[in-house]
């Protein structure tokens, strides 16, 4: 059975900080495949950080500097580390596996007050 399940997000206050966490069934799980997505209000769901074929990462420029993917092979898990938070990160982040576009999370929301 294939499983995304996301968690870490809340309410924080501008400039503050929050750890997603995606714990995911082995078969959907590819290091190099992965990335976070999000989807705010009103607006298209939307590249945010992701890991290359090459190994290494690559960040949407909003977040570059304040994010920082990783993962972990062995607990087929993905993390999203976000500091400095702004109003306008505020969304549903899914973590997703591009290779296999038909799965998705159910996500988790992200608040960020002003």
């Amino acid at each position: 059975q294939v499983q995304l399940v996301e968690s870490g997000g809340g309410l924080v206050q501008a400039g503050g900080s929050l750890r997603l966490s995606c714990a995911t069934s082995g078969s959907i799980f590819r290091l190099k495949a992965m990335g976070w997505y999000r989807q705010a209000p009103g607006k298209q769901r939307e590249l945010v950080a992701e890991f290359m074929g090459s190994g290494g990462t690559n960040y949407v420029d909003a977040v570059k500097g304040r994010f920082t993917i990783s993962g972990d092979n062995a607990k087929n898990t993905l993390f999203l580390q976000m500091n400095n938070l702004k109003p306008e990160d505020t969304a549903v982040y899914y973590c997703h596996n591009r290779l296999r576009p038909d799965y998705w999370g159910q996500g988790t929301q992200v608040n960020v007050s002003s």
